[in-house]
């Protein structure tokens, strides 16, 4: 797996609205990304 940058993380950031992002380290570096998305409805 190639080297996640700060520019990737930030693109998932700013992408989500309401949710969180969970950064999976191993050895120092990070190999996985979970995004998990909610989604307001208004009535």
């Amino acid at each position: 797996m190639s080297e996640i940058k700060e520019s990737e993380i930030e693109r998932y950031v700013e992408d989500i609205k309401y949710g969180s992002i969970t950064l999976i380290v191993q050895d120092g570096k990070v190999i996985q990304i979970d995004k998990t998305e909610k989604i307001r409805i208004k009535n």
